[in-house]
């Protein structure tokens, strides 16, 4: 029988296992641009991670459905975890109040191009989470940053225990209606808010363990002012939440960051940042062979606009097994991309992607 005192290092979800730790490439609105399920395997992508809040816009959550849920349409047959959309209400909403208001119902807001005004509500995220078939839903949250005020810290730890209770209610209606096993059951995801207040940090936690979750989320922005990782509240959390239950470092995608929240125990992370900086052409690049220590610059960022590229006949990485260090060169790639050409992009993308499992890998090895 299973140790659950134990840090895990696999989750069962209804498709598949999800072995941790695992970095899930952002597919906000159903897709991870530029590339496909086939391109996302090859790449040794276990899980994606997408977004309600965007689906219900676009392409709206009666297509989803209509083309049978996000695993069909995007023809991913492995686990998904669906976000809640409390971030976007706080990169939205927070940062400029035309667009909508937070309230203890939920969140109000226009939609882009929309004259009206949609109420979205715990219950209404957790039903289309369900709806859309996911393996890990996400309570809906207040987000914040570390900057804000104590009062708007500590409104936001309220909303978000409120709001993550009238959550579990709503998801336990579900599973009981649908008379769901246990084998089919998905998993449901609480986030812990606070900012960079400890006290904040616990209080949170300390009130979301007593309602009861499958595991939890590290909440609001994850970095300070000046961009670095706030690495003593982060680790501060997971103390706060027992070993067996998994951690989700939401939205932490920086190859260095990453290390630095597995190796204080966070199991699950995710980000657009490696599948953006590749569209941008900034590539990942190994500096370390497969079995060396993650230690000093282990890796460093290749610039594919960079003109002493041209006639470079290298591969990308000569430590990474991807599809473009395998068969191209960084002077074709340079061409591709000073061309606009779309093979560029998906193939930067798709290494930009086994970077990210390769650190997985050998994270999950350390």
């Amino acid at each position: 029988m299973e140790d659950r005192r134990k840090p895990r290092t696999a989750l069962h979800l209804p498709h598949g296992t999800l072995n941790l730790p695992a970095f899930l490439p952002d597919a906000t609105r159903g897709v991870v641009p530029g590339v496909d399920a086939r391109d996302l395997l090859a790449c040794g992508v276990s899980g994606l991670q997408a977004n309600v809040f965007h689906l219900m816009q676009r392409p709206g959550s009666s297509v989803v459905q209509a083309l049978g849920g996000l695993h069909r349409m995007m023809g991913w047959e492995r686990p998904i975890v669906t976000d809640s959309g409390g971030f976007q209400a706080y990169s939205l909403i927070r940062q400029n109040e035309k667009f909508g208001r937070l309230d203890e119902r939920g969140i109000l807001f226009r939609p882009e191009g929309s004259g009206r005004r949609i109420r979205f509500t715990p219950e209404k995220s957790i039903q289309l989470q369900f709806r859309y078939g996911a393996d890990i839903l996400i309570c809906l949250d207040d987000c914040t940053h570390p900057d804000d005020a104590r009062s708007v810290q500590e409104e936001s730890v309220r909303r978000t225990v409120a709001w993550a209770r009238r959550c579990k209610a709503e998801f336990e209606r579900l599973v009981a209606e649908k008379g769901l096993p246990p084998e089919r059951r998905p998993l449901l995801f609480a986030v812990i808010q606070g900012g960079a207040l400890p006290e904040l940090r616990r209080r949170c936690a300390e009130e979301l363990l007593e309602i009861g979750f499958d595991g939890f989320g590290y909440g609001g922005w994850p970095l300070d002012g000046q961009g670095r990782l706030l690495t003593d509240i982060i680790a501060y959390v997971r103390e706060l939440v027992p070993s067996e239950y998994p951690l989700h470092a939401l939205g932490v995608g920086h190859p260095a960051h990453v290390a630095t929240c597995v190796g204080l125990g966070y199991g699950l992370l995710d980000s657009v940042m490696p599948t953006r900086d590749a569209r941008h052409g900034r590539l990942y690049v190994w500096e370390v062979p497969p079995t060396a220590p993650l230690r000093g610059d282990w890796f460093s960022y290749l610039y594919l606009g960079d003109g002493r590229h041209i006639r470079s006949d290298e591969p990308l990485s000569p430590h990474c097994d991807c599809p473009a260090c395998a068969h191209y060169s960084r002077g074709y790639l340079h061409h591709l991309f000073k061309l606009g050409d779309g093979l560029g992009q998906r193939l930067a993308t798709m290494h930009n992607l086994r970077f990210m499992t390769r650190l997985m890998e050998r994270l999950g090895g350390a």
